[in-house]
């Protein structure tokens, strides 16, 4: 049985979390309320309407709430100061690797530098005792033909600019941890590398999921790019399960786990694009609604995208205690559910603490 969070580790445990409106950020505020931390949100308001943010009630499971930039320096450093946390999970970033494409100089700003902002915040302030960085599993020099998982000491790189500006993340946080000894100050600083992470409440534009959710609904033509590229999908919970664990650890042996980790799927779900639009095509047609088979689109010749990630997460197994708990079919079912019930106008604040407590529990929500 996976490692989960111990609530106990968590009661009355102050925790600033940077993009808490966007959605891993806000499935992780709301876990992290559910065990007890006081909970202080820093980013950008929510770029989507509708948005997990607010259909969530994210706002309301946090004691403190700013709207800010992280490229605003002051304004990173006084919001963590005030927070006074223990804890710093930092989520804000320009996730999107097309977008990186349009938008380059945002994008390394937004990644790098805002990374540095938090980093430099955190590094003033004594109350902090851990602090985990989201990166991504794009952060690895893509290897062509390469038949294994990425491991934790693969060489960095990137492609395109977001892949580019995540493996510039690990830079600078393995920087900070070593040029100002935050081990030795007791700080355990680590990043975090997950898969392709899907779940209820991301409507981000041009994402897979989120745009075939929106179709299966509405029974349209599902158009893919890259149908046989090949990702590590898990749902949302999988991953945080991973970086509440590990920064539980962090808090209590800092020189043991402070490193990068990767979170990610084993291989029987490391599926392909197909198999994944197939899957929600299928939950769809369960659910009464007509739905068009897909259709193959080739893609723009300049935007490049990796044919295949796949990750090795033996690390967290072996010395956290963490596994992907559900299958591919169980986390599209889970992520199904969560939009049937916002499209049956449910309590969807009450519907997230539903299915958190369940995979929690080891059981698949019933709506």
């Amino acid at each position: 049985m996976s490692a989960l969070p111990n609530a106990a580790a968590w009661q009355g445990r102050r925790v600033f979390l940077t993009g808490h409106t966007g959605f891993k950020g806000g499935w992780l505020a709301h876990w992290l309320h559910s065990l007890g931390a006081e909970v202080h949100g820093y980013a950008l308001a929510p770029s989507t309407t509708p948005n997990l943010f607010e259909v969530a009630g994210v706002q309301a499971v946090c004691a403190g709430h700013t709207l800010a930039d992280v490229r605003d320096a002051a304004a990173v450093n006084a919001a963590l100061h005030a927070a006074q946390p223990d804890v710093v999970f930092h989520l804000a970033a320009q996730p999107l690797v097309r977008t990186s494409y349009h938008e380059p100089l945002g994008t390394f700003s937004t990644n790098v530098m805002g990374t540095a902002h938090v980093l430099e915040a955190a590094r003033a302030c004594s109350s902090v005792r851990a602090v985990v960085v989201v990166t991504t599993d794009k952060c690895y020099q893509e290897q062509p033909g390469w038949p294994w998982p990425y491991r934790e000491t693969d060489p960095l790189g990137g492609h395109d600019p977001y892949s580019a500006s995540k493996a510039c993340t690990e830079l600078v946080a393995a920087s900070y941890r070593s040029a100002f000894q935050f081990t030795e100050r007791g700080v355990g600083l680590a990043t975090v590398r997950a898969g392709n992470v899907i779940g209820g409440g991301d409507w981000t534009p041009e994402r897979l999921v989120p745009d075939l959710l929106a179709a299966c609904s509405a029974g349209q033509v599902v158009t893919l790019r890259q149908p046989h590229a090949v990702r590590p999908w898990q749902h949302v919970l999988e991953p945080l399960a991973g970086y509440i664990t590990l920064a539980e650890r962090l808090l209590a042996e800092p020189a043991r786990f402070a490193r990068a980790w990767n979170f990610g799927p084993d291989a029987a779900q490391c599926q392909p694009v197909l198999a994944l639009v197939q899957g929600l095509q299928a939950l769809a047609r369960a659910d009464g609604i007509a739905v068009p088979e897909a259709r193959i689109e080739a893609p723009p010749a300049a935007l490049h995208e990796a044919a295949a990630l796949r990750l090795d997460a033996s690390q967290a197994q072996q010395q956290l205690g963490w596994q992907g708990r559900l299958t591919l079919p169980e986390a599209l079912a889970l992520s199904w559910r969560w939009h049937a019930a916002w499209r049956a106008r449910a309590d969807m604040a009450c519907v997230t603490r539903r299915q958190i407590a369940d995979y929690a529990a080891a059981q698949l929500p019933s709506l």
